[in-house]
């Protein structure tokens, strides 16, 4: 990095949330590095460097974060690995001397969560909490921008929720936080953040604003946990991302992705957006 250049890194900035942090910062003018596993596909901004960089490899890891002070850490893809990728990342970072880490979390992270990947987020908070390093946990609840993605080809969301309900967030509304957080980190030392939309839905209330909005009839079909993984059999995926998909509708059910927070509000200065006003926005 030049001396000019603040010590400020991003990761996953060819996928949404990193993208849009990315942007908002170039926006605001303020420089920053951008580390890529495919650093081709990563935008370009006046003032900012891309280079090579994978969670799992530990030397790249150490040389793309000489010099960096506060780092975004936006969770990696979901697969197999990824935990111990995370992990591997952390230890690089912190033996990199980075002395903040912003990370994309999850709401509700706990170590018996009942979404599974929520474990695998939580363990990744406590190897950074027991880092050294100061942090910020942003912790996203469901993303709104995936609602559409639930509907099935014959207009169905099938999944176990029951009646529960879920204050998804649109991946916009993180980016925001996310950008806001890393023009001025010293605000938001060890701080825990959980990022939600304005309202809690249950996946029957998500099927009829769809409806109203796609001009095609969507319901929702409360399963059981057998039916549910018997309907995802098809696939044909592995356990580990079945239990995945699966246990995001028992969170669900079980209440632990309900509670609207003012955490975006708060932080932005503006309000987030509804799934109505994203499904308005897109079409």
């Amino acid at each position: 990095m030049t001396e000019a250049e603040p010590a400020l890194a991003l990761t996953g900035v060819t996928g949404a949330v990193g993208r849009r942090t990315a942007d908002a910062l170039a926006d605001a003018g303020v420089p920053f590095r951008m580390l890529a596993r495919s650093p081709e596909r990563a935008p370009r901004y006046p003032g900012s460097s891309v280079v090579a960089a994978s969670y799992g490899d530990r030397d790249a890891a150490l040389a793309a974060l000489d010099g960096v002070e506060t780092l975004l850490m936006v969770s990696a893809a979901e697969n197999a690995e990824r935990l111990s990728q995370h992990l591997a990342f952390v230890e690089a970072a912190a033996e990199a001397d980075v002395q903040h880490i912003v990370y994309t979390s999850f709401f509700g992270a706990a170590p018996d969560a009942a979404f599974t990947l929520a474990r695998d987020h939580y363990a990744t908070e406590q190897r950074i909490r027991s880092s050294g390093m100061r942090f910020t946990f942003l912790r996203d609840n469901l993303y709104l921008d995936f609602a559409e993605q639930l509907v099935g080809e014959d207009g169905v969301i099938r999944g176990p929720a029951g009646d529960g309900r879920a204050a998804m967030v649109a991946r916009a509304d993180v980016a925001r936080v996310a950008a806001e957080v890393l023009q001025h980190p010293e605000a938001h030392i060890d701080a825990t953040y959980d990022l939600t939309g304005p309202e809690e839905l249950t996946l029957a209330e998500v099927a009829e604003k769809l409806s109203a909005h796609t001009r095609r009839p969507v319901s929702f079909h409360d399963e059981t946990i057998p039916e549910a993984y018997e309907s995802r059999a098809k696939w044909n995926a592995p356990d580990w991302q079945v239990d995945a998909w699966v246990s995001t509708y028992t969170a669900i059910a079980s209440g632990e992705l309900a509670g609207v927070s003012e955490d975006v509000e708060r932080i932005t200065g503006r309000r987030p957006l509804s799934l109505d006003e994203l499904l308005r926005d897109h079409g």
